[in-house]
């Protein structure tokens, strides 16, 4: 349970594997892709979308995309792309980070608006707003449709395009019964992940308008993200985007399940609102006299995969290899590391 990123392959997408039609991607003729960017930018309502070896890539294109070096970006302080993204919006992009307090998920509009500065020659000019829907330090923590536009009604009074990391934004689009386009039709661009909980092997996708996606076509090659016979790895990204989706509920009722038995428990500290799709975290109360590290170690001899989020803070995330049968063993274990 140390991530989503570590389910399987279906078997319907080891079969799409073994017999895609395939070709060299880098001249855009491999027609497995083709159809697989057709889907994503169908699915997400934008005019194209580009393949991806990694949502990290694409992020770091997207910025490159829309932002020059030397430009201000602006992101939340606990946002994927700052936090664990290695710092490659200013080593490769150029860009600068400008922070918005985002602990508790997406921004008010007023957080967004206290960080955008006046121009002045002293300051680097704005490029840039980040967003991300669910957020992935927060909890998994789910923005609707109209929390997401009035973030980026702030980026467009200032001229500023928006782009969202929406590496998990099927499942948010899960929790609230709605399609995955209306949690991006605000964005300009936004990225997902087939290798969550779809369960793709590889690969993530980019989406925007042909002009933005031309560009970032442009610096995905300059990243290294130029991809020949791809066609092998995209049909397993086609058949996810086709069917992975309908199991994101049931994950979401196993953490709920999950997060509620762990709340119950002394010693540990949950706030149950937080537990929207399939990311539980949680803190061990000092009292405890256990740190996240070594709770987590005692995990793992027991069987049990989690993360260390902090020094205190432990982070489980469900998928379709975790069953709900599964809770009452993963609650044992938890017993038994306190």
């Amino acid at each position: 349970m140390r991530s989503d990123t570590v389910t399987k392959p279906t078997e319907a997408m080891r079969k799409a594997m073994a017999t895609a039609e395939v070709g060299d991607d880098v001249h855009g003729d491999d027609p497995t892709v083709r159809r697989l960017e057709r889907k994503a930018a169908d699915v997400l309502g934008k005019e194209e979308a580009l393949f991806f070896p990694s949502g990290t890539m694409a992020n770091l294109a997207a910025l490159m995309a829309h932002a020059t070096p030397g430009g201000e970006v602006y992101l939340g302080a606990h946002s994927h792309i700052y936090f664990y993204e290695s710092g490659g919006l200013a080593r490769i992009a150029g860009l600068l980070p400008q922070l918005f307090d985002d602990a508790g998920g997406m921004p008010g509009p007023e957080s967004i608006r206290s960080r955008l500065r006046p121009p002045n020659i002293h300051f680097p000019p704005p490029a840039l707003l980040c967003l991300e829907n669910t957020h992935n330090r927060a909890g998994g923590t789910v923005a609707t449709a109209a929390d997401t536009s009035a973030a980026a009604a702030v980026a467009r009074e200032a001229g500023l395009p928006v782009h969202m990391d929406g590496a998990r934004l099927f499942n948010a689009a899960a929790a609230l019964d709605v399609e995955a386009r209306d949690l991006a039709e605000p964005v300009d661009s936004v990225m997902v992940a087939l290798t969550k909980a779809l369960s793709a092997p590889i690969g993530s996708l980019l989406a925007g308008n042909a002009p933005f996606i031309a560009t970032a076509r442009r610096m995905r090659k300059l990243l290294g993200g130029g991809m020949r016979q791809v066609g092998v790895i995209a049909a397993a990204g086609l058949e996810a985007l086709q069917t992975s989706s309908q199991t994101l509920k049931e994950q979401h009722e196993v953490a709920a399940a999950l997060a509620e038995g762990l709340a119950a428990m002394g010693g540990i500290e949950l706030d149950l609102d937080t537990v929207q799709t399939n990311i539980v975290l949680f803190r061990l109360a000092a009292e405890t006299g256990v740190g996240a590290e070594t709770f987590v170690g005692r995990l793992g001899e027991k069987g049990v995969g989690a993360v260390a989020m902090g020094t205190s803070e432990v982070r489980f995330v469900t998928h379709r290899h975790i069953p709900g049968s599964a809770v009452p063993d993963v609650l044992a274990a938890v017993r038994a590391a306190l």
